[in-house]
């Protein structure tokens, strides 16, 4: 059937509200999804001025939009004009999801929850792991946090200024009643405990066009990686991911922690759970559209 015939009157909005939205691929989720789920439903993204997003998020209330999904560079602006806030995204301080509810909306962090949903998608266990994060903005941010909360022993946060590390690192132990978030710089990574370890790749360095660079380069670093998982999934394999496995190591892409995020964010707004299938055939339909674009 034509997607015109399918919007009605009783058809909810849902969108993306970011600066800029073009390239977004969440459209691609979210009506897929409510096209698998039957439900009346479609998604569209609304670029937004940094200097618009109250404005934005009165004015979506106002239109009955049952949610919106929120990134960058509005995923701490938007707090002020919520309603709630759900306890883990406050103690983050980031919101990428917003959920209707009586008088505006409530704040969630699916990025942190669809990261894990993402690792466990692909065996990985993060309770009682010692884990290597690169980077301390904001991505890398919430990753400290996933780590956290979800029970990993020891994070070792690596980041080219040490003053950065150390206030992710102090937040997040703080917020959380942890002592796991270790604040290392980027080239200290020689004096790690010796042993095999997770990696998350929580930097930009790799996003394409910039699709040769690394934040480390020495092999000695990827020697001691058993799995690497790089929050870029354009290019598909990055160079990190590359040197992971010519030193032996599995590595992953992000894309599965972009459809995990918009899967949650789906989930809360609609009450419902997506059937594994489902999101696999989703996740293949992400796969084909990102390789069309490299």
């Amino acid at each position: 059937m034509d997607t015109r015939e399918k919007i009605n009157g009783k058809t909810r909005v849902c969108g993306l509200m970011g600066y800029p939205v073009a390239h977004t691929l969440s459209p691609i989720i979210h009506n897929t999804l409510a096209e698998k789920m039957n439900l009346n439903m479609v998604y569209v993204p609304f670029p937004v001025a940094p200097e618009q997003v109250n404005h934005a998020i009165a004015g979506a209330y106002a239109l009955d939009l049952l949610g919106l999904n929120v990134t960058v560079p509005h995923k701490s602006a938007v707090i002020a004009g919520l309603k709630e806030m759900d306890e883990l995204a406050a103690k983050i301080g980031a919101v990428n999801t917003l959920v209707r509810v009586p008088g505006g909306y409530k704040g969630y962090n699916t990025d942190m929850t669809g990261l894990y949903r993402a690792l466990l998608s692909e065996q990985i266990q993060i309770r009682e792991k010692q884990i290597i994060l690169l980077g301390a903005g904001g991505a890398a941010r919430a990753v400290a946090f996933m780590c956290a909360y979800y029970g990993a022993r020891k994070v070792y946060l690596l980041n080219r200024t040490l003053d950065k590390a150390q206030r992710v690192a102090e937040e997040v132990n703080s917020a959380l009643s942890v002592d796991c978030i270790v604040p290392m710089r980027m080239e200290d990574y020689k004096n790690l405990p010796e042993e095999k370890y997770l990696a998350i790749q929580g930097t930009s360095v790799g996003l394409y066009p910039n699709v040769e660079d690394a934040v480390i380069r020495d092999m000695a670093f990827y020697e001691r990686i058993h799995t690497g998982y790089d929050l870029i999934y354009k290019p598909a394999k990055t160079m990190f991911m590359k040197y992971v496995e010519q030193a032996g190591g599995i590595a992953c892409n992000g894309l599965k922690m972009l459809l995990y995020q918009g899967i949650d964010a789906f989930e809360l707004w609609n009450q419902c759970k997506v059937p594994e299938e489902i999101a696999m055939e989703i996740y293949q339909r992400l796969e084909k559209e990102t390789r069309i674009h490299e």
